[in-house]
């Protein structure tokens, strides 16, 4: 009488395309553990992102830290009209209004480091304007322009964010 015996693991007899019917323990172990690892990094990926999505109110949308700035009211009295260019709240570029109705007035938060200026240019018909430069409510400077395509700037100095954040510092 024949006898027959189970085989001690799995069968791992090959199918008629030469791969294995099934996996020996050893593999099973191996394919949960690469599963586990991809889990893992799963968790870690939206653990960052969801700190991204909670941190981001406090960053502006550049990703650069807001700097502080000083409050600047720019002003050009006179008759008539005139070019006028200032330094706005970018810092870095100038702003222009050409034939701004006199008198004009603009008030902009410039960033601490940057200088506060502003240009002004009468026409050909000429006339008389004068700027005025405020920094933080307190008068700073002001220039008169004359006669046809007279020229004028006011201008002055905003400390450093450092500087500022000492004074501030030492009150």
């Amino acid at each position: 009488m024949p006898t027959t015996e189970e085989p001690a693991g799995p069968d791992t007899s090959e199918t008629l395309d030469g791969t294995r019917a099934f996996e020996t323990p050893e593999e099973r172990r191996s394919n949960r553990s690469g599963i586990a690892v991809a889990a893992a990094l799963l968790l870690a990926c939206g653990a960052f992102v969801t700190f991204g999505v909670l941190d981001s109110d406090d960053d502006p949308v550049d990703g650069r830290r807001a700097t502080p700035t000083a409050e600047v009211t720019y002003e050009v009295l006179g008759e008539g009209s005139a070019d006028i260019s200032y330094r706005g709240a970018d810092g870095d570029k100038a702003d222009v209004v050409t034939n701004a109705g006199l008198p004009w007035r603009k008030t902009v938060s410039v960033p601490l480091g940057a200088s506060p200026i502003v240009n002004v240019t009468l026409g050909e018909k000429g006339g008389t304007a004068s700027c005025t430069l405020a920094v933080r409510g307190k008068h700073v400077q002001r220039a008169t322009a004359t006669g046809a395509f007279g020229r004028t700037t006011c201008s002055s100095e905003l400390p450093t964010p450092e500087a500022s954040a000492a004074a501030q510092g030492s009150r």
